[in-house]
């Protein structure tokens, strides 16, 4: 039996941004339900954080949520299973009031989607899977004695393990031992939004891009086999984040006014600047980005030019947290390196999203 698993989908994110409302339909319309449909999958677990804010929901993105995800995988006849994640939940210590719970709840009970909003076993054929949902203060003991009973190999959930990244570069130090995880033969987590594999611990990663530190950074979806355990990664061709390094002394006016641009239609870009002989085919390049509905473009020049080769240039015309992660490098101190780059890197996405792992 082969299963799609998608996580951290976050419907609403950047403020209930159109601009990515749009770059979420290109994934969901032309690489998500394409793929269940032409390999005729018919049973989907999302891991959590199906939506972006725990305290309230914007009512466009409850209905693009509803009739452009739900009803596809509901008229698809796609078995859909919800794991309650800590973006779904309104208070931080329980599960007890959900988002999940609260959309699809009717007056006979909870009906598809399976909604777990407490430990469960459950059957997929020839496999039984521990379904975990997000663990608190409250449930905290509930959920660590179902794993000790559980009899199953597999457990899906979405977790805070720390010795993972959360994303590239910044890393969990406080969340949970990884050693409780050690009795499952497969674990599988949402939460954080990079792919990684350490062990039996499999985080999943998210769909898409949502941040600058997202650049670059392989995003999609997975099909699990049940019977051979294998986990196959689908990856998102689409970006929404995008550099571009210009440098004009080797290229003609025709090069860059006739150059494709196409591809950052409804994107972010940055230009990095090398080298710019010629400001009036900077200025030629920019408005055809403009043309091409750009969403916005900043732009890195004044290189300081006394580094030693050409890979400390680009490096130099990295993104923030690169940039931070070099100052706190270069202090003259001995110990605590590690935890201050960690906190200026917390900082520092909170400061973009404030609840984005909260």
């Amino acid at each position: 039996m082969k299963i799609a698993l998608i996580t951290d989908t976050h419907f609403g994110a950047r403020n209930d941004s159109i601009v990515f409302q749009n770059y979420f339909e290109k994934f969901y319309n032309n690489i998500f339900f394409p793929y269940l449909e032409e390999n005729n999958i018919k049973t989907c677990i999302h891991l959590g954080d199906i939506v972006d804010r725990r305290k309230y929901i914007n009512f466009r993105t409850l209905n693009y949520f509803r009739k452009n995800f739900v009803e596809k995988l509901w008229k698809m006849g796609v078995d859909t299973h919800i794991i309650i994640g800590n973006h779904d939940v309104f208070y931080k210590n329980t599960n007890e009031i959900n988002s999940m719970v609260e959309l699809f709840s009717t007056s006979d009970g909870i009906k598809e989607p399976w909604i777990y909003e407490k430990p469960r076993e459950v059957q997929f054929e020839d496999s039984s899977i521990l379904m975990m949902p997000w663990i608190n203060t409250t449930n905290y003991s509930s959920c660590i004695d179902a794993m000790k009973k559980s009899s199953s190999q597999i457990m899906m959930g979405h977790f805070e393990i720390s010795g993972f990244e959360m994303q590239r570069g910044l890393w969990c130090d406080g969340g949970m031992d990884s050693k409780i995880f050690d009795k499952f033969d497969m674990v599988m987590s949402g939460h954080f939004h990079h792919k990684s594999t350490n062990g039996n611990i499999n985080y999943l990663g998210n769909p898409y891009e949502l941040f600058w530190s997202d650049y670059n950074d392989p995003r999609g979806f997975h099909i699990f086999d049940t019977k051979t355990r294998d986990l196959k990664f689908i990856q998102n061709p689409y970006k929404m984040f995008y550099k571009i390094y210009y440098n004009d002394s080797d290229k003609s006016y025709e090069d860059i006014k006739n150059n494709d641009y196409s591809q950052y239609n409804g994107s972010f870009v940055k230009i990095i600047v090398t080298e710019k002989n010629n400001p009036y085919w900077f200025d030629v390049m920019l408005d055809e980005l403009y043309k091409n509905n750009v969403v916005d473009i900043s732009v890195v020049e004044n290189i300081d030019m006394e580094f030693e080769n050409d890979d400390d240039v680009i490096n130099e015309a990295e993104d923030t947290l690169t940039i931070l992660s070099k100052y706190v490098e270069s202090l003259n101190v001995k110990n605590n390196k590690k935890e201050l780059d960690n906190l200026l890197r917390s900082l520092y996405n909170e400061s973009l999203d404030y609840n984005l792992y909260s």
